[in-house]
């Protein structure tokens, strides 16, 4: 997965003394035709981790529909790590460039959307303004109006929910861990034979994360800043518990995959017994592609995995706000959400209202083949909240200074 908060920690250093803009000629989106209009020629650079084929396959395929329905033309900017289109509004505004941005739209997340949001680097509210809008299952997916704890306010345009799996091959290894102290016994009893990706990955993280909800002293705590003064007490058995952990990890612990895509290829080798991703659907589409045996099984721990939606915001300085919400709209319309939940395509489960969609549009949902390792929205069950911002960079960071590389 991308890293999504490696520029964070500057920005309040970069925009220290930089003055607030206010909006200008901005589109309404509550008038949807003048957003239309405006919207026609437009050209809507799209800044998105790039990592992901399947991803990128499916940002072309609504691409070219925005453009042939709309004329809106949307180029995705492929990166590598979500920080260098923070950091180039960052600049921008710092630099006083209050209009023609160069980032229009921006796949964002966790503290890179609670940075942006701080120092007044977003558009908006817009959002929930959009007509897709009133297809959201805000009620029944509550991450959508809140970003890592964070409130969306309408800065943030959701359009694809994501929820920590486990996945095995149940012809090797029949009853999986199904919590983070089962996983630690496991690990002990069965060395090199799990691994997670190597902070600051996205994925290694979020490996953390989980890890912390069930083992930190007052797991409340997580959805609130850090607490510097609780932290080290709240923290010890979660240490204590990776300290145990490291040596039994692939390799001794003296290498880490680099994503999690190595991560499924060491699963696919024989190399570990147990993977695990934030795409639901990853397995079904690795065993569709005939990258993982068809005996490989999904699920998640007793008490639940972590989540969240994945969101798009506009920067306060975009040069396309206009086609930028009509590109959000259309990620957020039943057609492109039925499209994306489809493990061929991509496998992203939907972030709507299903059962209170219109019939044909229902129908869209009801004909998918989640694929023979796919949870369904049941069996996933409700998704842990993800801890504040705050939580992600002081983990990450610490990780670094016990267990980095060259440590």
């Amino acid at each position: 997965m991308f890293r999504p908060f490696a520029s964070v920690l500057f920005l309040g250093a970069l925009l220290a003394g930089a003055p607030s803009t206010a909006e200008t000629g901005a589109p309404d989106p509550a008038d949807w035709e003048s957003v239309l209009e405006a919207a026609q020629g437009q050209e809507v650079y799209f800044h998105a981790w790039g990592g992901d084929p399947r991803r990128n396959d499916y940002i072309s395929w609504a691409a070219e529909e925005v453009e042939d329905r709309y004329g809106v033309r949307v180029t995705q900017v492929k990166l590598a790590d979500t920080g260098e289109a923070v950091a180039r509004v960052a600049a921008e505004k710092a630099a006083g460039r209050d209009e023609g941005g160069a980032v229009d739209l921006i796949w964002i997340n966790g503290p890179n959307f609670a940075a942006m949001k701080r120092e007044g680097l977003l558009f908006g509210p817009w959002a929930e303004d959009l007509p897709n809008w009133k297809f959201v299952d805000v009620e029944g997916k509550p991450t959508v109006v809140n970003d890592f704890t964070v409130p969306t306010d309408g800065y943030e345009a959701p359009w694809g929910m994501a929820q920590i799996i486990f996945y095995h091959d149940t012809e090797r290894l029949a009853e999986p861990p199904r919590s983070i102290a089962a996983l630690g016994d496991w690990a002990a009893e069965n060395p090199g034979r799990f691994a997670y990706p190597q902070p600051p990955d996205f994925l290694g993280v979020s490996f953390l994360k989980q890890a912390a909800v069930e083992l930190v002293t007052e797991p409340e705590a997580l959805q609130q800043p850090v607490d510097r003064t609780a932290y080290d007490a709240m923290t010890a058995p979660l240490w204590d518990w990776l300290d145990a952990l490291q040596p039994n990890l692939w390799r001794s612990g003296r290498a880490y995959p680099a994503t999690g895509t190595t991560l499924k290829q060491l699963l696919a080798d024989g190399e570990i017994e147990l993977a695990y991703s934030f795409n639901q659907s990853e397995a079904s589409a690795a065993i569709a592609n005939g990258e993982l045996p068809g005996s490989v099984r999904s699920y998640v721990f007793d008490e639940g995995t972590i989540g969240n939606a994945n969101f798009v915001a506009i920067p306060f300085n975009a040069n396309a706000k206009a086609g930028a919400m009509v590109f959000a709209n259309f990620l957020m319309s039943p057609e492109a959400q039925a499209y994306a939940q489809d493990p061929a395509i991509l496998g992203n489960f939907t972030v709507l209202d299903v059962a209170n969609l219109p019939d044909a549009e229902r129908a869209r949902f009801e004909a998918l083949d989640l694929g023979v390792a796919t949870l369904s929205p049941q069996e996933l069950g409700e998704s842990l909240p993800e801890p504040h911002p705050s939580w992600m960079e002081r983990l990450s960071e610490d990780w670094a200074r016990r267990y980095g590389l060259g440590n």
